[in-house]
C-alpha cells in the first residue's frame, strides 16, 4: 500500500464515521454549525488574505495566467462573500428526509421515497479557494462528509479557510472529520481518491466532483473507479437574433463576456443572426471594451484588422478577454453551431420574438439555457441555491448548478402490516 493510498484510506474511514453522525443531525444543529463557521471565516479574514498573498506570489512567479490568478485571488470582500455564502446555505431548506413520493398499494403497503445523503464526497479542485468553503457548507447541510483536495497553487489559502471552517463546525456539534482537507499536494493523493472504492483498506468515496481545467477533468474521468459528477468546459454562446433589441443585445453580450472573464459562465462565442442589422456594432462594442474578438470571414470584411477565427476557436474556452464571433443563418443556424461546438454548459438567446426564443430554449441541449439574460447568471447563488459545488454538464443524477438537492440521493421506505407475496 502506498503512502497516498494509506492516507486516503485513513481519510475515508474518518469521513464515513462522520457521515453516519451527519445523516442523523437535526436541521437546526447543522444550520447553527454553519453560522458558526461563517463567523469563524469573518474572524479569520486577515489570516486568510495573508495566506492567499503567499499563494499569489508563488503563482505569479510560476507564470499562471491572469484568469487563473483571478480565480485564486482573495481580498477582504471575497472572504466576506465566502462567509455570506456559508451562512446562506444554513438558511436553505434541508433536503434530508424530504418526502419525494408516497403511494399506497392495493394490499395496503405504504411506500415512501425520501431524500437521504449520498455519504462521502470527494472534491478535487484547482485554483479557487472559495470551493473549500462552498463545498464544505453544502456537503454538511446535505448530511455528507467531504474530503477536499485543492490545487497546490492554493494550498496556504485552503488551509487557512479549512481551519476556520472546522473550528466553527466542531464547536456546534458537527464532527471535525465531516470536512477534511487532504494535507498533501502530492498528485498521488488524487489518484488514490479516484480509486477509493473500498478495496484499498478504507471506506469508499461515494462520489467524486472535479472542478478545474480540462486536463484535471479528463484525468478524473479516465482513472476513476468512483462515480463522477463532471463539469467540463464552459464553451458558452450568446445568440443575438434578428428580432433582438439592440441596446439589450449590447448590454448582455458585454456582460456575458467581460463581467468576469475567468468564470465558467463567461461567453466564449458570439453568434449573430445574418438578419440582425447591427452586427458590426456588437463586435465593435466588445473590441472597444478591451476584448480580442476573433471573427469569421463574413465579419472580417467589416473588421479586417481583427484576427480571423480558426477552426479551433469554436471549441476553445478562453477564460480570458477573448471571444470568437460568427454570423449564422437564424435560430436554426445558432442551434446547429451550438450542437457542434457547445459543451452543454450555458447558452443564451437575445430575442424579442417569443416563438424564436421558445425554439432555442427547447432545442439547445445545455444544462442552463437563458432568454434575454447574461450567461454570467450561471451560478448557484444567482439561482437562489446558495453556494454551489459546481455546474454539472452531464445528464445523470444532477444537472446545472449542483447545490443541496444535487448532493442527495433517495431511498424507498415501506410500511407494512404483515403483507407477504404468496
Amino acid at each position: 500500500m502506498t503512502d497516498a493510498t494509506a492516507l486516503v484510506a485513513d481519510l475515508t474511514r474518518s469521513a464515513r464515521a462522520a457521515a453516519r453522525t451527519l445523516a442523523t443531525l437535526p436541521t437546526a444543529t447543522k444550520a447553527s454549525a454553519l453560522h458558526a463557521a461563517a463567523d469563524a471565516l469573518r474572524a479569520a479574514e486577515a489570516a486568510i488574505v495573508a495566506a492567499n498573498a503567499v499563494d499569489l506570489d508563488k503563482a505569479t512567479a510560476a507564470g499562471l495566467s491572469g484568469a487563473l490568478l483571478d480565480r485564486l485571488r482573495l481580498d477582504g470582500a471575497r472572504v466576506r462573500a465566502m462567509a455570506e455564502g456559508v451562512a446562506a446555505v444554513a438558511g436553505l431548506p434541508d433536503p434530508v428526509g424530504a418526502l419525494i413520493d408516497e403511494r399506497v398499494r392495493p394490499n395496503g403497503l405504504v411506500l415512501r421515497r425520501i431524500r437521504v445523503p449520498i455519504g462521502v464526497i470527494g472534491i478535487i479542485y484547482e485554483s479557487r479557494p472559495n470551493v473549500t468553503a462552498d463545498a464544505a457548507a453544502l456537503a454538511v447541510m446535505a448530511g455528507n462528509a467531504v474530503i477536499l483536495r485543492g490545487g497546490s497553487e492554493a494550498i496556504e489559502s485552503n488551509r487557512a479557510i479549512h481551519a476556520a471552517l472546522v473550528s466553527g463546525l466542531a464547536a456546534h456539534g458537527v464532527p471535525a472529520d465531516a470536512a477534511q482537507l487532504v494535507p498533501t499536494t502530492d498528485r498521488a493523493a488524487v489518484g488514490a481518491m479516484l480509486v477509493a472504492d473500498g478495496s484499498g483498506g478504507g471506506d469508499a468515496i461515494d462520489l467524486i466532483v472535479p472542478r478545474g481545467g480540462k486536463g484535471l477533468v479528463a484525468r478524473v474521468q479516465a482513472e476513476a473507479r468512483v462515480p463522477v459528477l463532471a463539469h467540463l468546459d464552459g464553451i458558452n454562446h450568446v445568440y443575438v437574433d434578428g428580432s433582438a433589441d439592440p441596446a439589450m443585445a449590447q448590454a448582455i453580450v458585454r456582460d456575458a463576456k467581460l463581467r468576469r472573464t475567468g468564470v465558467c459562465g463567461a461567453m466564449e462565442t458570439l453568434l449573430i443572426d445574418r438578419d440582425y442589422p447591427q452586427a458590426a456594432a456588437l463586435v465593435a462594442g466588445l473590441s472597444e471594451a478591451g476584448c480580442e474578438v476573433r471573427v469569421d470571414a463574413a465579419l472580417a470584411r467589416h473588421f479586417p484588422e481583427l484576427t480571423r477565427a480558426s477552426d479551433a476557436d469554436w471549441d476553445t474556452e478562453y477564460l480570458d478577454a477573448i471571444a470568437s464571433a460568427t454570423l449564422v443563418d437564424g435560430v436554426d443556424g445558432a442551434i446547429a453551431h451550438i450542437a457542434r461546438h457547445g459543451s452543454h454548459h450555458t447558452d443564451a438567446i437575445v430575442a424579442a420574438d417569443a416563438t424564436v426564443a421558445d425554439r432555442f430554449l427547447a432545442q439547445v441541449d445545455s444544462a442552463i439555457v437563458l432568454w434575454n439574460a447574461s450567461t454570467q447568471f450561471a451560478d448557484g447563488g444567482e439561482f437562489g441555491l446558495g453556494a454551489e459545488i459546481g455546474i454539472a454538464t452531464g445528464r445523470l443524477h444532477a444537472r446545472g448548478p449542483v447545490a443541496l438537492e444535487g448532493l442527495t440521493t433517495y431511498k424507498w421506505i415501506g410500511y407494512g402490516t404483515g403483507q407477504v407475496r404468496g
